[in-house]
């Protein structure tokens, strides 16, 4: 196996854990980055795992959902009031099954992981995702299966 990685920085989004008994429950926002580790058991006929410059799709869907806007738990106990802040255009949500980092680096690989497993006929896959909260805290997913 041979991975390589491609970083995208300076994310604005938001998010809250509504069950935290601290501050993290109130809606709060970083600055937040995502290290995607490709893996293939074998190189393209140019040489790489993954193309760089073939991976304008993952930008275009952390524009459409990520960027300026609002995770949130799923099951978020205020999720219809956040619910009508969006249909107001005053925030841009994104219900997740866990809206902590750890569970955004799990849901981004999730998401990710099928598409480019489909781009490129199954010859890639996401190998893990390091996800940073500003640059002070950060999550890693990497399921135990290579392939």
């Amino acid at each position: 196996m041979i991975t390589c990685s491609k970083t995208y920085r300076d994310i604005p989004l938001s998010h809250r854990q509504p069950n935290h008994t601290g501050r993290c429950s109130r809606l709060h926002g970083h600055s937040w980055s995502i290290t995607l580790t490709f893996a293939s058991k074998e190189l393209d006929g140019n040489g790489f795992v993954i193309d760089f410059g073939d991976l304008h799709f993952i930008e275009d869907w952390i524009d459409e959902h990520l960027d300026h806007a609002t995770a949130v738990w799923e099951n978020d106990p205020k999720l219809v009031k956040l619910n009508e802040l969006q249909n107001e255009g005053l925030i841009k949500l994104l219900a997740v099954p866990n809206a902590s980092c750890e569970g955004i680096a799990r849901y981004l690989h999730n998401t990710f992981d099928p598409i480019v497993r489909k781009r490129t006929d199954g010859r890639v896959w996401i190998r893990s995702v390091y996800l940073q909260e500003d640059s002070k805290n950060s999550a890693t997913y990497q399921p135990d299966q290579t392939a």
